[in-house]
C-alpha cells in the first residue's frame, strides 16, 4: 500500500518530502484508525488529488477506511457545522422543553442551554464581546465568525464529561411576549460556563502550581472539589437588566447542587464593573496569586458556598 501511495506524492525522486511524507502518514492513519479528520484531509488534499474521485482513494487505501466525503461536508453527524443548525428556528416553549430547574427574573430566564442552536447563539455572543472594542479592525467580521465557529466546537467539547470535570453552558432566555414567538437567536441574550473540577495534590486554588510535578494526582474528594465560571458576557441590547448577577446566581445555585463548597472566577484587572459585580456576589479576592496571574494582569477572585 504504501508504494502505491508514493505516486500521488509531488517528489520525482525516490525520496519523500515532508509535505509528502505528512499527506502518506495521514493516508496510513485513516486506514489503522479509520479517523473521519484526515479522510476530509486526504479529498481536500491539492498536490495531486484534484483528478482522485473517492473510488480511486478507497482503492488505493484499503478497505479498511470508511466511505470518504465530498469536499463540501466538513463534518461527522455528530460535528454540526453552524451551516447544518436551523438559524429561523423558533424557541420552544417552556412546556416543550419540560425544564425543571430555572431562574426567572423580570422579563428574563436563566437556564442550561438545550439546543444546539443555543449553544452557537453563546458562542456568537462570546465573540460579539471579544470584538467589542475592535469594530473598525480590519477583517474583523471574518475573525468574529471564526472565533463563534470555534469557541462553538468549545462549548460542545467542553460540555462532555472529561476526567470527572463536568461543563455546563447556562443561557439567559428572553420570555416570550403573548402571541409572538422569536427564534432561539434573538431568543438568547446572554451566557456563561460553569464547571465542576478538582484541585490537585497540594493546591488549594486552581492553576496554583504552574507547572506540576510529574505523577501529580487530582484529588477527586468533595473537600477538593471546585467550580469555575468563565466565559460570562451579555448582549449590548439586553444589558442594565441584571442579566449577568442572575445568570451568576443560578450558576452558584447549580454549584451548591453538585456539592460544590467554593467557587472561582478570574476577572481582569481593568475590569472594574464585573468586579463590582462578583463582589456583590460574595467573592472575595485570592491574596496569593501564582506568577501567570500577575503576568497576565488577572485576579482570581473565590465565593465560599
Amino acid at each position: 500500500m504504501f508504494s502505491s501511495l508514493l505516486k500521488y506524492s509531488s517528489c520525482k525522486s525516490h525520496y519523500l518530502c515532508e509535505s509528502c511524507l505528512f499527506f502518506v502518514t495521514k493516508v496510513i492513519w485513516v486506514v489503522l484508525f479509520n479517523d473521519e479528520e484526515f479522510q476530509i484531509y486526504v479529498v481536500n488534499r491539492k498536490m495531486h488529488l484534484k483528478s482522485f474521485d473517492s473510488q480511486t482513494i478507497r482503492e488505493n487505501i484499503g478497505e479498511h477506511s470508511a466511505d470518504v466525503r465530498q469536499p463540501s461536508i466538513t463534518r461527522s453527524a455528530g460535528k454540526l457545522k453552524p451551516l447544518d443548525l436551523q438559524f429561523n428556528r423558533l424557541q420552544p416553549s417552556d412546556e416543550e422543553f419540560n425544564i425543571q430547574r430555572k431562574r426567572e427574573f423580570g422579563d428574563f430566564m436563566a437556564r442550561e442551554a438545550v439546543l444546539e442552536e443555543e449553544y452557537w447563539t453563546a458562542a456568537w455572543l462570546r465573540a460579539e464581546s471579544h470584538w467589542e472594542n475592535r469594530p473598525n479592525e480590519r477583517y474583523a467580521d471574518s475573525y468574529r465568525r471564526k472565533y463563534a465557529e470555534q469557541e462553538y466546537d468549545a462549548i460542545r467539547r467542553r460540555c462532555k464529561t472529561y476526567h470527572g470535570q463536568k461543563c455546563t453552558c447556562i443561557v439567559a432566555v428572553k420570555k416570550e411576549d403573548r402571541n409572538v414567538k422569536r427564534t432561539v437567536i434573538k431568543s438568547i441574550v446572554g451566557t456563561l460556563d460553569l464547571s465542576t473540577r478538582y484541585l490537585l495534590q497540594g493546591e488549594s486554588f486552581p492553576r496554583e502550581r504552574v507547572k506540576a510535578p510529574p505523577f501529580c494526582s487530582t484529588e477527586k474528594t468533595d473537600a477538593h472539589k471546585y467550580g469555575y465560571v468563565a466565559n460570562l458576557c451579555v448582549s449590548k441590547s439586553a444589558r442594565r437588566n441584571s442579566i449577568a448577577s442572575n445568570m451568576m446566581l443560578f450558576a452558584i445555585e447549580s454549584a451548591k447542587l453538585k456539592g460544590v463548597e467554593q467557587v472561582f472566577v478570574h476577572v481582569h484587572r481593568d475590569n472594574k464593573p464585573a468586579q463590582q459585580l462578583y463582589q456583590k456576589l460574595g467573592f472575595e479576592r485570592v491574596d496569593i496569586a501564582s506568577p501567570q496571574l500577575l503576568e497576565e494582569q488577572m485576579y482570581l477572585l473565590l465565593c465560599k458556598l
